[in-house]
């Protein structure tokens, strides 16, 4: 069996993708893969949501990786195009012409955003034994965190430089995750839909991404909640202000006592919610305005030993 973690980006959205810095966490939710070679000739692939209903399916020529029959097209040229990246980067990957039953299984619902394709490039390149961002960046024009974050088991910060990428395991454990949650705006957000307006829209990119990393690095040295509080306020007004984007805060949540930070994305998938208020504050300002889902920091987090990374 394989696995890769969930993620949510934190700081440095968009701007990423021009080199500032961001700060990720892998969540407690994943996806799983389990491949069992088989005397067919193609591979027959299955995915299961995580209530374990079917979503997708597909038989897949192993001669080009295009599908016999699927129940998505979409989805199975998005596959097609998936194991094809694979084999460039792997000639000896699927190339005995052996079958497999594929099974992918998820812990989190479809709608939440947190890396069903990015979970499942990070799976198929430990299948294929391939670099995970390396298979990224041979299908994406994302700024492939997400990958790093499948495969990590503490937060991370990521940056883009000239022609390489670097990341590292952090320690980010603030001593007020208490006061944080991740609310889920009940609607699912394109990455490549957010990708193509950033570069469309976007002013100044090289400053935004210059301020973005100096409030990602305070962020990441950050012990008191008000001043965290006061830097994701900073991160907001420089997003909206570059991309000329209402604020969640002033479009959703004008009354919410704290504050609130979209995540990834602007528009869908979660948000940040950041009060002293307390769990049944948060609970009942959410749910009263349609927002049912609404997870603490612990809950949506990977839980992480008591060590540091290294």
């Amino acid at each position: 069996m394989y696995y890769a973690h969930g993620k949510l980006l934190l700081t440095g959205e968009y701007a990423v993708l021009d080199g500032a810095k961001a700060l990720a966490i892998p969540t407690r939710f994943g996806q799983k893969m389990h491949i069992k070679q088989t005397r067919k000739s193609d591979l027959y692939w299955k995915s299961f949501d995580h209530e374990k209903n079917e979503w997708f399916t597909a038989q897949v020529s192993l001669y080009d990786f295009s599908a016999v029959k699927t129940s998505d097209e979409d989805r199975a040229h998005k596959l097609q195009k998936l194991l094809k990246g694979a084999v460039r980067l792997n000639s000896e990957f699927l190339s005995k012409w052996n079958g497999f039953d594929v099974k992918t299984e998820l812990e989190f619902p479809l709608d939440w955003g947190l890396g069903s394709s990015s979970t499942l490039t990070y799976l198929v390149a430990q299948w294929a034994d391939v670099n995970p961002l390396l298979l990224h960046f041979e299908i994406s024009n994302g700024s492939g965190y997400d990958v790093a974050c499948a495969g990590a088991e503490f937060p991370i910060s990521y940056q883009i430089a000239d022609d390489s990428v670097s990341y590292t395991e952090v320690d980010f454990d603030p001593p007020f995750k208490d006061k944080l949650y991740f609310v889920h705006l009940n609607q699912k957000q394109s990455s490549d839909k957010a990708i193509d307006f950033y570069f469309k829209k976007a002013k100044k990119k090289k400053t935004l991404a210059s301020k973005l990393t100096d409030i990602t690095d305070a962020v990441l040295d950050c012990k008191s909640f008000s001043k965290f509080c006061s830097l994701i306020e900073e991160h907001e007004n420089l997003v909206a202000e570059h991309l000329i984007l209402q604020k969640i805060k002033d479009s959703h949540f004008h009354d919410f006592e704290g504050v609130t930070k979209s995540l990834g994305a602007w528009g869908g998938d979660f948000a940040l919610a950041a009060t002293d208020k307390g769990d049944n504050y948060i609970k009942d300002y959410f749910n009263s305005r349609g927002f049912q889902t609404v997870l603490s920091y612990e809950q949506m987090l990977l839980p992480t030993e008591e060590l540091s990374p290294v």
